[in-house]
């Protein structure tokens, strides 16, 4: 239990302090919150400061899991079922970092880049764990592309990313023992309950036929 406490300090002080897309925002002189949806994530930094601004912060948003994960490995790896659980921890408190960074009254971004980046950090285990990663592209570019979403896509790719988790324990697919198994199922869990949590205006807006599109210009 020490373990997984640590793992989550951890990894929300690294999701918090590496605030991509606060801090580009600041070099740019403003407050992203500020503008458009008013939280910090990719979408919105895309929208108001430009395709590379919104790039990098995906980019680096997504690589403080794996730094994160890194720290993890080096203070705690031994073997692979012990180590994929903490890396779950540990992405799940970047995703609350991410989230809900403390110095900047809790509000942060939305949290799909950080998910993606523990999707993404799981290449490193064996079997079909590489499997997260190209089905979440495949299903995120392609829902987006046909629903002109980036919401749809993203909570998609993070629904999908559950359902696999939890087959892959189910037909063995994951070095992990059965109790660790269902503590990395409820961690896939709660990660994807927030991605909707976060999303909730958008999802109100889709209701109201009011979420932009893809290029859509703000009225």
């Amino acid at each position: 239990m020490t373990e997984r406490i640590i793992c989550i300090i951890i990894g929300y002080f690294i999701g918090a302090i590496i605030q991509t897309g606060y801090w580009i925002g600041r070099f740019s002189h403003i407050d992203i919150r500020n503008y458009g949806s008013g939280n910090a994530g990719t979408t919105n930094v895309m929208r108001n400061l430009g395709r590379k601004a919104g790039l990098l912060t995906y980019a680096f948003d997504m690589l403080k899991v794996v730094f994160s994960d890194v720290i993890i490995h080096f203070l705690f790896g031994n073997n692979l079922g012990n180590e994929m659980l903490l890396f779950l921890y540990s992405g799940f408190g970047v995703v609350l970092g991410h989230n809900f960074p403390f110095y900047l009254k809790f509000k942060g971004g939305k949290g799909i880049a950080a998910s993606s980046g523990v999707i993404i950090s799981l290449l490193v285990f064996p079997k079909h764990c590489w499997l997260f990663t190209i089905v979440g592209m495949i299903m995120f570019g392609s829902v987006t592309y046909l629903s002109k979403y980036v919401s749809v896509g993203s909570l998609t790719a993070l629904t999908v990313w559950f359902l696999q988790f939890c087959l892959w324990i189910v037909i063995g697919w994951l070095p992990l023992s059965t109790s660790d198994a269902i503590e990395g199922c409820v961690l896939v869990f709660i990660i994807t309950a927030l991605g909707f949590i976060r999303h909730r205006s958008n999802l109100v807006r889709l209701a109201n036929g009011t979420e932009r599109k893809i290029g859509q210009k703000k009225e």
